[in-house]
């Protein structure tokens, strides 16, 4: 009797033991490397997307996250191998300039879970995510051709990789439907990865751009894209005397939206208003540059990428141990890619437009009009 009461009284000590285990384990969670890309966490664009998916998975409990900013391209391996030899049970690198970095580790590791945005590795552990920014740009590109002025737009792109050519083909593509006579003006910053850095020559391309009549132009640049947006804070519209030959001011959409006092000391006489479109997230807001949601924004739109919702799915799958290697996409059909209406911009894009640009958007999720991607 003594023995019986003995040995329950271990295995009900044994029981505690493991519950305490496991609710310790429970708590401490799952622990999140990410490895960001050039540009850098805080990039206003994808980088700093990925970290807020990541963050919402932080709030929500269980979850921890260390991240790395590379100084240098070079030393990412390093940061991702830190991670795995840490036994972090999933590394994301951002970017497909990470895609060797992470594939390597991954083949080297191939008990743990990685992730990579923006490309596809051929390894087995990795969760592969891309997105049909062609579908999110094309809306834009329509947009963008119903509120041009002159009937000249700009496209700016970061690297010239074929990644950023998906932006540039589903924008040419919209604006074209919008309207086939429009034209639209094409330029990269540059061929490496310096190119997501570098705003003063993205200022630059901008300048050219206003010179040959470009009133509206939509940068996929990465940081670059500040370039962008500082250079129309600097100039904020188009005047009908600095036009070029050939290209004159066909609409005024925007002559009842209020302005503020620097725009309207600015641009007096016959001029019309330039706008950015923004990239991978909702960027309307820096357009505010009076900080009046109530005056004219110089942000039209953004092509929303929703870098957030993929990073956000992917710690989720991990921790609830439903992790699956291979390619996912993210679309217009799942809220992957889209364009951005809110108290920035409402006035500048109408009910009307918006019907039809919803009408597009319905269509291309169907499958009755199929976006180029290059």
């Amino acid at each position: 009797m003594n023995l019986s009461r003995t040995a329950l009284t271990l295995s009900l000590l044994a029981l505690s033991s493991l519950s305490i285990g496991s609710m310790a384990a429970a708590q401490s969670g799952i622990r999140v490397g990410l490895a960001y890309d050039a540009g850098g966490k805080f990039d206003k664009s994808f980088n700093q997307s990925a970290y807020e998916g990541s963050q919402r998975a932080v709030k929500g409990g269980g979850v921890s996250v260390k991240d790395f900013e590379p100084s240098d391209p070079s030393q990412t391996v390093q940061g991702i191998r830190g991670f795995a030899k840490d036994g972090f049970d999933l590394t994301i690198a951002v970017g497909f300039a990470n895609n060797a970095s992470i594939t390597q580790v991954a083949k080297e590791n191939p008990d743990l879970a990685f992730g990579l945005v923006d490309d596809v590795s051929d390894a087995k552990n990795v969760q592969s995510m891309t997105f049909k920014e062609q579908e999110g740009s094309f809306l834009v590109g329509y947009l963008a051709a119903l509120n041009s002025s002159t009937g000249v737009l700009g496209f700016l792109g970061g690297m010239d990789v074929p990644l950023i050519h998906k932006f540039e083909a589903g924008y040419i593509a919209g604006a074209k439907a919008a309207n086939p006579k429009v034209k639209i003006v094409s330029q990269y910053v540059g061929t490496t990865p310096d190119a997501w850095n570098n705003p003063g020559k993205a200022k630059e391309i901008s300048a050219s751009m206003k010179a040959k009549g470009a009133d509206i132009i939509f940068a996929a640049a990465g940081a670059s894209g500040k370039g962008l947006q500082d250079y129309i804070k600097q100039q904020q519209c188009l005047k009908a005397t600095q036009l070029p030959k050939g290209v004159t001011f066909t609409s005024d959409n925007y002559k009842a939206v209020p302005k503020s006092a620097s725009y309207l000391s600015a641009c007096a006489g016959n001029t019309r208003p330039m706008f950015f479109i923004g990239v991978d997230s909702n960027q309307n807001y820096l357009g505010d540059f009076d900080n009046n949601p109530k005056t004219l924004n110089h942000g039209l739109t953004s092509m929303t990428k929703r870098v957030d919702n993929a990073v956000y799915a992917l710690i989720m799958d991990v921790k609830a141990d439903k992790f699956k290697g291979g390619s996912r996409v993210f679309g217009l059909s799942d809220g992957g890619v889209g364009y951005s209406v809110d108290e920035f911009n409402r006035a500048l894009i109408s009910s009307a437009q918006v019907a039809k640009v919803e009408a597009v958007k319905a269509k291309i999720i169907s499958g009755a009009i199929k976006v180029p991607s290059q």
